[in-house]
Formats: structure tokens, sequence, C-alpha cells
């Protein structure tokens, strides 16, 4: 079975950073795309960074310029460098795979880690 596991969440003052990290546990044999989604209260969750197996990254407006992912497929993990942070930048942060598992496609989510940007 795949686990994901997040870390690095917690409250920051507007115009700090913070990194958020994913690790994925299990027999993994490839990734397809490492997502980063978040949801803020009373809201939908939205997609917030991707890395795809080609190295290809998007980005939703709202973070472009302020935040960076990264993968590292020997390691399982996907990284989220948050700079400049906003107050409405305040979320749970969810980290997503899509990734092959003994020979299987799955998706796999983590449980959400909080992120709050107040002075």
């Amino acid at each position: 079975q795949v686990q994901l596991v997040e870390s690095g969440g917690g409250l920051v003052q507007p115009g700090e950073s913070l990194r958020l990290s994913c690790v994925a546990s299990g027999a993994i044999d490839s990734f397809h795309v490492m997502v980063w989604y978040r949801q803020a209260p009373g809201r939908l969750r939205e997609l917030v960074a991707i890395i795809r197996s080609d190295r290809d990254t998007k980005y939703a407006e709202s973070v472009k310029g302020r935040f960076t992912i990264s993968g590292d497929n020997a390691k399982n993990t996907v990284d989220l460098q948050m700079s400049t942070l906003k107050p409405e930048d305040t979320a749970v942060y969810y980290c997503y795979f899509g990734l092959v598992w003994s020979g299987h496609y799955g998706e796999y989510w983590g449980q959400g880690t909080q992120v709050t940007v107040s002075s």
C-alpha cells in the first residue's frame, strides 16, 4: 500500500516563507504526476502546482513567481517552496501523487497540512 505523509505547515507572518514536503512510502515503480492542492475554509479545493514525469511544471496564477514545486523520484518526495506568503494563502495543503505501484496505476492523497499566514 502507498501512503503519503506531509510536513512543514505552520503559522507565519505575511511576507515570510515556508517549505512543505510530502513523501510517499511503498514499493513505487514510477511517478506520473505530483501535485499540491489547497483548500481554504468555505472554498473548493484548488490546484496550486503540478510537476509531471517529464519535469514540466505549472502553477496557479495566484502563486506564480512565489511558489516553486520540486520532485525527487529517487526519494519519493515532492516539495513546495512558498515565498512572500499572503493571508490569502491560508489553507490546508494536500499533496497528490499519480503513480505506478507494484505494476498498477493509482492515485493517492496526503492527509493535509495547515498553512496559516497572519500577522
